[in-house]
This record gives structure tokens, C-alpha cells and sequence, in this order.
């Protein structure tokens, strides 16, 4: 089953998916394409784990830290199908990187790989956009990289657990204004959606509807306004996305300013920056 959250009529819906319509509980139904999307589930958190894809960590020649690392985004990043994308007047790196969030059933705390499954509500489409102009502030949290204003997109919809498998090896795509830019398959994960799970939910406890976003593949890169972004996950369906310039520059009167850096070019444009000093062995 597939359930979405819309805006209708003024107000804030739950409805399931039939075929090419979304039907409310109260019997309305409205077309898919004509439907103002919101963000699948109200997360309290949004959990994100760095390198997991193998075609990723075959990009920079790193290799993979023997367990997962994770940061955060706040919730204040949320967006949804077919919202526009901000990148801030001033910044010019912005990275697109698609990715499945996993969607938390229940308070989760201490539970095994192996039970973690059950904790799974469902799985949406998720594009983790990353602000590379600001990759030499914030001493490595990414805070702003990758928690600024809209940078988070989910949906169109959560898809109930029972109903799609990630084990089965489901491919993941990003494009850009319609040409595939990233092409890959949950089969090259290093740690599976329960893994994820449990790991975090040794110290942190998760609740209904939070929201860990599980890795990207190989081949994040800029996007400018206009571009419009898609994310298709097989049996997930498709996340759309409009790249515009916010109306204002970022403030030059407070804080760190975008840069432009070795840092910020490299791992913008595919570099090895962000992974020197976990390099892997290298070919001649």
C-alpha cells in the first residue's frame, strides 16, 4: 500500500493511491498529477548515513569505514514532490544525491539487526541535496551543507513495508532535465535499511514516522536553477524536484561565507577530498 499526504481544499489530507488517483478517507478522490504534495510523514528527526553504496566508494577511491557514520538534518529542511529546490542567491554548489529513506513504525530503541525489519513502517524516495559552499564551515557536522532550508525533498509517497522489499535489489536513478546522472541498485549497499536501524537505535531512540536516509550511488553532482531533478526508485516511484535561486543572498554582516575551495570543488565535483586519509588501496 501506498499512502501519501496532500493539501485539499485547505487542508491537510492522508489518502491511499489507486492507480493513477488519490482517495481520502472521506471518499474524494483526486488525480495524481493534480495533487499538492506534502512531505510523506512528519518526522522528529532525519538521520543520514554517509558512504554505503560500493560504486560510491569506488568514486573518491576511499574505502569503507568499518562501521556506518551518520549525520543529521533538521526537520526544518523538509520538502516534498514537485517543491522548488532554493539554492541561496551568492552559492553555486549545490549537489544532488539520491537516495530511500527508511520511515520508523514504532519507538525503536536496542533492538537487533534482525528484529530491526519489524520497525520499518515503509520506505519513501529522498533526495539528499548537499550546499557544498558551505563545506569549510561548521568543523565537519555539515550542518548547513545539508540541513538548509528545502534541502530535504521526500515522497510522492511512503510504501508500506510488507508491500516493497529493498533485499530484492531495486534500482535507484537520478536525473537531470530528463538525462540519468546516477544508476544504481540497493544490491551494492555495505549495510541493509535494518542494519541502519539498529545501529542507530543503540543510543538514540527512534520514533513513529523518523526518517533515515540511506546513501547515495556514484555520481552526485551541481545542479543550477531551472534544472528539474528527478529521483526514480523501482516500485518507489518518482520524486521531482525544480532547482530555483532563493530572493535573497546569504547575509554578508554575520557568519561564515560561501567559499570556493579545494574542499568545496573536489567533493562537489566528485573529488577525493572529503575521503583523503581513508583511501583505499590504489590502482596503477
Amino acid at each position: 500500500m501506498e499512502t501519501r499526504r496532500i493539501l485539499l481544499e485547505g487542508a491537510v489530507i492522508s489518502v491511499v493511491r489507486e492507480g493513477d488517483e488519490l482517495v481520502a478517507g472521506d471518499g474524494r478522490r483526486v488525480p495524481v498529477t493534480d495533487a499538492h504534495h506534502l512531505p510523506p510523514v512528519v518526522p522528529s528527526k532525519i538521520l543520514c548515513v554517509h558512504l554505503n553504496y560500493l560504486s560510491r566508494v569506488e568514486e573518491f577511491g576511499a574505502r569503507l569505514p568499518p562501521a556506518p557514520t551518520f549525520f543529521h538534518k533538521p526537520v526544518s529542511a523538509l520538502n516534498s514532490h514537485e517543491g522548488h529546490v532554493v539554492r541561496p542567491e551568492g552559492c553555486e554548489w549545490l549537489n544532488f544525491e539520491g537516495e530511500i529513506g527508511i520511515v520508523i513504525a514504532r519507538t525503536t530503541r536496542n533492538v537487533s539487526p534482525a528484529d530491526a525489519w519489524d520497525h520499518i513502517a515503509g520506505y519513501t524516495v529522498a533526495n539528499d541535496y548537499g550546499l557544498h559552499d558551505f563545506r569549510d564551515t561548521d568543523a565537519g557536522s555539515m550542518l548547513r551543507v545539508k540541513g538548509s532550508d528545502t534541502l530535504c525533498p521526500l515522497g510522492p509517497g511512503l510504501v508500506s513495508a510488507d508491500a516493497w522489499d529493498p533485499r530484492d535489489g531495486m534500482r535507484i536513478r537520478t536525473l537531470v532535465n530528463g538525462e540519468a546522472k546516477q544508476d544504481g541498485n540497493t544490491a551494492e549497499m555495505e549495510w541493509d535499511m535494518a542494519y541502519l536501524v539498529a545501529d542507530l537505535a543503540r543510543t538514540i531512540t527512534l520514533e513513529p514516522g523518523d526518517v533515515i536516509l540511506s546513501g547515495t550511488p556514484a555520481n552526485s553532482r551541481p545542479v543550477v536553477p531551472g534544472d528539474v531533478v528527478e529521483v526514480e526508485v523501482e516500485g518507489l516511484g518518482t520524486l521531482r524536484n525544480r532547482i530555483v535561486t532563493g530572493p535573497t543572498a546569504i547575509r554578508d554582516d554575520v557568519g561564515a561565507q560561501p567559499t570556493e575551495s579545494e574542499e568545496v570543488r573536489s567533493t562537489a565535483l566528485g573529488g577525493d577530498w572529503e575521503f583523503r586519509g581513508i583511501r583505499g588501496p590504489q590502482k596503477d
